[in-house]
């Protein structure tokens, strides 16, 4: 509050060395009868006679051309002569109609993409026996093998689809069609079983050539992508509810960004972005948003939003921090010049040029800042001639005012 006072009487000096405005005391005009005395600081403060005001000032003399100029004209416009326009640098623009385009920068952090991430698990209870995915990080294919599985219930049940299938060879010639069909439901039994594990039909084709259990059994990589993590060793013994590996494909990743819940309006699904990383210097990737999440971060006050991106080459790596860019616009608002809008927080205000060097303080609702300019929700019209420069002590002669 302090630093604010002395900027105001500071403003008032330098607008009153030039002779402008009531900043200080003027001596009575000749043949000119004041109707009453007012405090330059405080104008509720008024006199019938010269004086000194409580706060120190010397009171100031108001005149009946003066007091009916003003009251004319809408609370707090001032007038400004050209000569003293010229001295304190006003400068004019005009509330135009645009189509605007700005954007919204927010950090961000790339994530896998939810969706193309593979827990390969067992579905039988044994031991590995040898590992062929031996490191975490390592680039698989879908179909490549990861290790094999000694079971031996599953070796107990492939030697009973052995069996069940030697039953029913040689039931064929059987004129007792009953027992051929037992045996058909025995094979067809006994392979289920070895599908509902996961076992291949080319593993199981190949138990039928070679009339040979499969001592141990392959896993094989359901996707292609990364072993973002490994948890298969030689000897361990392994259930069902053992994740032992973790494959992503990062061929597309996500990205999150924190979009602060002011500026979430102007994000939509499909909107497109660009990412951009200190890490990839001249690089941009190109993506869409693809989900808005429901919920805003207390602590941040930032709502996430994912972009999914093509990731050529693997150059996004999971847990890269950089900065998206969300391009918003290409609709018509009624703009003015940044520098115009005064703005004090709580209110924002325009100066209007009312012509005849009167200038009126008109409170306006600001919306999005773009490119140096801001857009107006309400309190001007387009094609009304605003002051661009020079409005703050205009600012300050009508507060006084």
């Amino acid at each position: 509050m302090k630093k604010v006072a002395i900027l105001f009487l500071i403003a008032a000096a330098y607008v009153g060395g030039y002779g402008y405005g009531r900043w200080y005391a003027k001596p009575a005009a000749a043949g000119r009868k004041p109707l009453y005395w007012v405090d330059a600081m405080n104008p509720a403060h008024k006199s019938d006679k010269p004086g000194i005001a409580p706060d120190g000032m010397k009171l100031v003399p108001v005149y009946a051309d003066e007091e009916k100029k003003t009251t004319t004209q809408p609370p707090g416009t001032v007038e400004i002569t050209p000569e003293k326009q010229q001295l304190i640098g006003v400068e004019y623009g005009t509330a135009e109609y645009e189509t605007a385009t700005g954007s919204i920068r927010a950090a961000a952090r790339v994530t896998l993409d939810e969706t193309k991430v593979a827990k390969v698990q067992t579905k039988l209870e044994g031991w590995i026996d040898q590992v062929s995915v031996n490191f975490t990080g390592k680039l698989v294919k879908k179909g490549d093998p990861l290790l094999t599985i000694y079971s031996p219930e599953a070796l107990a049940t492939q030697q009973e689809y052995l069996l069940a299938a030697k039953a029913q060879h040689l039931m064929q010639d059987n004129p007792v069609h009953e027992m051929l069909g037992s045996t058909e439901n025995l094979v067809a039994a006994a392979r289920q079983r070895l599908e509902l594990w996961d076992i291949s039909d080319a593993q199981i084709d190949e138990i039928s050539r070679t009339g040979q259990a499969l001592k141990n059994l392959t896993l094989y990589s359901p996707i292609s992508g990364f072993v973002m993590e490994r948890n298969a060793f030689p000897s361990q013994r392994v259930t069902p509810e053992t994740v032992l590996y973790t494959v992503a494909d990062l061929s597309t990743v996500w990205v999150i960004a924190d979009v602060f819940e002011y500026e979430a309006v102007n994000i939509r699904l499909n909107q497109p972005a660009t990412l951009t990383l200190a890490y990839l210097p001249g690089r941009t990737f190109h993506g869409r948003v693809s989900y808005i999440l429901p919920q805003v971060d207390p602590a941040t006050r930032t709502l996430k939003v994912r972009i999914e991106v093509a990731n050529p080459g693997y150059a996004l790596k999971p847990d890269m921090y950089g900065e998206v860019e969300f391009q918003t616009g290409g609709t018509r608002r009624l703009l003015v010049p940044q520098s115009a809008v005064l703005n004090s927080g709580d209110h924002q205000t325009v100066f209007v040029d009312r012509g005849n060097g009167y200038f009126e303080p008109r409170a306006v609702k600001i919306g999005e800042q773009m490119d140096g300019r801001i857009e107006i929700l309400s309190g001007l019209k387009a094609g009304e001639r605003i002051v661009i420069s020079g409005n703050f002590l205009m600012d300050s002669e009508s507060r006084l005012k």
